[in-house]
């Protein structure tokens, strides 16, 4: 076992009463008699969100985009973005997620045996791993960000 292996399975261990989010999965709408329909994000699991990264029972993904679900409802928007996070929301709560509740889609899994760097955020620096926490953020120590990530998840600040 490799120590960033040992450094998961240690945090896995102390976030086994901690809460989860839901991974999803983007699926366009097949057309049905020719007509298309609304695309729609479905459950592919759950995971433990701890910043950059998300933990599985079994692997490390790299986060993509978080949204919350909600019924569709026509609104202007100001900007595009706001519309296409609005129909990320509507395509989660079509998908059958609950209203409200966070989902995290674009996500990709990281393979923790071949760690080269670049823009993936887990790497292994002068033997050590590391996790880039943002794109253009530095490396940090991935034992001391876990350590953090997951004292926020369980014990969360007043209010939050």
């Amino acid at each position: 076992m490799s120590a960033i292996d040992a450094l998961l399975a240690a945090a896995r261990q102390r976030l086994a009463n901690a809460p989860r989010e839901r991974l999803g999965e983007l699926q366009e709408g097949r057309r049905l008699l020719g007509i298309p329909r609304a695309p729609r994000i479905v459950d592919r699991g759950s995971a433990w969100h701890l910043g950059v990264l998300l933990l599985t029972d079994d692997a490390v993904l790299a986060t993509g985009d978080i949204v919350r679900s909600r019924a569709e409802v026509r609104r202007g928007f100001a900007a595009e973005s706001q519309r296409r996070r609005a129909e990320l929301a509507a395509a989660a709560h079509r998908g059958g997620i609950p209203e409200g509740e966070t989902v995290h889609i674009g996500w990709h899994p990281l393979d923790p045996t071949s760690l080269g760097g670049g823009t993936v955020p887990l790497a292994v620096r002068d033997g050590e791993a590391m996790v880039r926490w943002s794109a253009q953020g530095g490396y940090r120590p991935l034992e001391r960000y876990l350590d953090e990530r997951i004292d926020l998840l369980v014990h969360p600040p007043e209010r939050a």
